[in-house]
């Protein structure tokens, strides 16, 4: 297992060793100790799990503190476009998005620490997204930022695409006022 830096300070990128013969595939999808010598002692609380249609947008979502989460998603089956946006007030990289196609091939998964907002699109039918939670799911903290904010400009590539009542309502990012 490999874990990457990207451009926004403490969001990783992680990169399992496949090992794959005739009879299929095994990969750990998590290991704490891996993840400590990066200095990231991990208690996942929950996990979640959800499948959607193509063009479904889920997000920006996250929870405000003392219920923030850090999240490690994945793909099981199918591909989405997944973004994160630092909204840590004090950080360099704050208003900034990252974003990458995690797959059921690539196998792909990203490390999101609390302070981030989070969402993805859907890029094939029956898309199965899973995340381990490092916080319980809290209703009254959580938030959302509108996903098409034209201040944080995501090139989400999508012609009118599924999105929930709560997402259609999502706050504007210059209205944000972080917790973070």
């Amino acid at each position: 297992m490999e874990l990457k830096s990207t451009h926004l300070q403490d969001l990783l990128v992680v990169q399992p060793s496949v090992f794959e013969d005739l009879r299929g595939y095994f990969f750990e999808s998590y290991n704490s100790e891996k993840f400590a010598s990066y200095g990231l002692n991990l208690n996942f609380v929950q996990d979640n799990q959800s499948l959607s249609q193509k063009n479904v947008l889920r997000g920006l979502h996250f929870q405000n503190p003392p219920f923030e989460q850090g999240k490690l998603v994945r793909v099981i089956k199918g591909k989405v476009l997944d973004v994160a946006v630092d909204i840590r007030k004090n950080s360099k990289s704050y208003g900034k998005y990252f974003s990458i196609e995690l797959s059921e091939k690539n196998r792909t998964m990203v490390w999101i620490p609390p302070g981030f907002a989070h969402g993805f699109l859907t890029l094939a039918d029956e898309t199965i997204f899973f995340y381990k939670c490092t916080n319980f799911y809290d209703k009254r903290s959580e938030q959302t930022i509108q996903w098409d904010d034209p201040e944080l400009n995501i090139p989400w590539n999508a012609k009118n695409p599924v999105v929930s009542e709560k997402d259609k309502l999502g706050i504007k990012f210059n209205y944000f006022v972080s917790m973070f």
